[in-house]
């Protein structure tokens, strides 16, 4: 059929007066012609049902996943086949005379045959890597750094095949050749290399999932939104994007707030500083007065029995206050605050609950609430920790005791007022 095809172009150009040999050479040129415009338009119908026809049925199915595969437009790189096959088919049937003219298109058929299948692989990976993260365990076991190895190498066996079309050699001559710049190409793909190890580490350890806080230093505070072959994005608290190399993940140290946020209770360890001024013994009157407090009235009551019987038992003179056991404002103040902490209903008493003294400086003694709070999102967690403050700063001169301050020009100008 397509001898006959090119007779009758032979025949009309010859009979406009042209030679035979230019008639058939013109007759070959225009079946050229004529079979890559067949092909493209056959390209294109391909794609169209490919599109319209096998999409819409595949969307209208029940199993869900082959629609990622749409998304990545697989079915017009699988229509790419239809041309470049033909092409590669027929070309030296309609111009077997055009050697270097076939050889040429040919040759760009072979290129275009191979980055066709390298599309789709991509696509396909790029879909299957899109079904992997439909699931919950994809945001544990991030797999988005293989899947770009994956692509890399597609990429590199695509690019070795389509040098030995160009050059006319075996792959296994091009193999040898790559074996002398292996260093070269160590280098040249040092990121990638030390990014897939260290992806292969953050993942097989359970280090970093997406949707981790983490804190990296200056770096990064934040969640991580991204993990791939190179670097991993994390999304500051003020909505900056810090870009980490994947390696320095695993040289470097960095903050996990992962185990935080699964233990279910969040820390608080925020001090006040008492003015040492303030600190005193509780006279009989002060013991009465705190008495009338719910949260102390019975700590109280069994610590003035304890220390009563121990200053009986060791013939101490009460008449002094500095003789013998006595309590003190500060030391109620704290029974207090443990007890307030304990009858809050929005602290996990799970974990540690402490209100402990520390060392004292010159701005007094610091006072310590150290517990968890029950929820982790911060919010909660800033508003729990500032709710428990503002009882503290409002209730602690009812026990006769100051919280330290520096004082201000206001202070200097108020003490003035009183000479």
């Amino acid at each position: 059929m397509i001898n006959k095809y090119l007779q009758i172009f032979e025949r009309l150009f010859s009979g406009i007066g042209l030679s035979n040999d230019t008639a058939s050479d013109l007759a070959q040129g225009l079946g050229v012609i004529t079979l890559l415009v067949v092909s493209f338009l056959l390209f294109l119908i391909v794609k169209v049902i490919l599109k319209k026809g096998v999409g819409k049925l595949i969307r209208k199915t029940k199993f869900k996943y082959d629609d990622y595969f749409l998304g990545r437009k697989l079915e017009r790189r699988l229509a790419f086949f239809i041309p470049v096959y033909m092409i590669q088919g027929m070309i030296y049937a309609v111009a077997p005379d055009l050697d270097m003219l076939c050889g040429f298109i040919y040759t760009l058929a072979r290129i275009g045959e191979i980055t066709t299948w390298t599309g789709v692989l991509i696509s396909i990976t790029d879909s299957l890597s899109d079904i992997y993260n439909s699931f919950d365990v994809s945001k544990n076991k991030p797999m988005k750094g293989f899947m770009q190895v994956a692509k890399i190498f597609v990429i590199m066996i695509c690019i070795l095949l389509i040098i030995g079309v160009l050059i006319n050699k075996d792959m296994r001559d091009i193999f040898i050749g790559l074996g002398t710049l292996s260093a070269v190409m160590m280098l040249v793909f040092k990121d990638p290399i030390l990014g897939f190890v260290g992806g292969i580490q953050l993942t097989s350890n359970d280090m970093v999932r997406i949707g981790d806080w983490i804190v990296k230093g200056n770096a990064a505070d934040g969640t991580v939104v991204d993990v791939g072959l190179t670097t991993v994005k994390v999304q500051n608290w003020d909505n900056t994007i810090s870009t980490i190399p994947t390696y320095s993940l695993i040289t470097d140290p960095f903050i996990n707030w992962r185990g935080m946020s699964e233990s279910g209770g969040r820390r608080i360890a925020r001090q006040i500083y008492i003015d040492t001024d303030t600190v005193k013994f509780c006279t009989p009157e002060m013991l009465e007065r705190f008495k009338k407090f719910q949260l102390v009235s019975k700590y109280i009551t069994d610590k003035e029995n304890e220390i009563a019987e121990y200053n009986n038992a060791h013939n101490v003179d009460t008449s002094t206050l500095v003789n013998g056991r006595r309590q003190t404002n500060l030391g109620i103040f704290r029974a207090y605050l443990i007890e307030y902490l304990k009858h809050r209903d929005d602290l996990n008493f799970k974990m540690t609950l402490l209100v402990r003294q520390k060392d004292p400086t010159e701005f007094g003694v610091p006072l310590q609430i150290y517990c968890f709070s029950a929820k982790t999102d911060w919010p909660s967690y800033e508003a729990i920790q500032s709710d428990i403050f503002d009882h503290i700063y409002a209730v602690i001169s009812q026990f006769d005791l100051k919280v330290y301050q520096k004082p201000s020009s206001n202070t200097f100008e108020y003490v003035k007022t009183l000479d």
